[in-house]
């Protein structure tokens, strides 16, 4: 599946409107410890910014929404078996990469569940 820059941007600020709403009422400090992540983090992802992968998952997890919904791609993971991977090089990832990583985690996903 090809996705252009503008698109992935655009889920990326879905993902921040998907925080801030939820986060609506409780402080930015109680809402990033309640996610697991920094409140300068948590404010760079209600801004738009691309989160890392791993603070991607926690955030998806808090809002409890497939990670496919912002990414544009279907999953068929079940709640046993998820694969996840963290990369530390870069406090963020370009979107073009974290997208083709997502695609990529998902396929693995998906072709471990069919052979089951």
């Amino acid at each position: 599946m090809k996705h252009n820059k503008n698109s992935v941007n655009f889920a990326i600020e879905q993902l921040g409107q998907k925080v801030a709403l939820k986060r609506s009422g409780s402080g930015m400090r109680d809402t990033s410890a309640e996610i697991g992540i920094s409140p300068a983090t948590l404010s760079r992802i209600e801004r738009g910014y691309m989160p890392d992968i791993g603070t991607f998952q926690k955030v998806c997890t808090w809002l409890n929404i497939d990670p496919g919904e912002i990414l544009g791609a279907k999953t068929h993971v079940s709640e046993v078996q998820m694969a996840t991977v963290h990369f530390r090089k870069k406090q963020t990832v370009a979107p073009e990469t974290a997208q083709a990583l997502a695609q990529l985690i998902i396929a693995v996903q998906n072709n471990v569940l069919a052979s089951e």
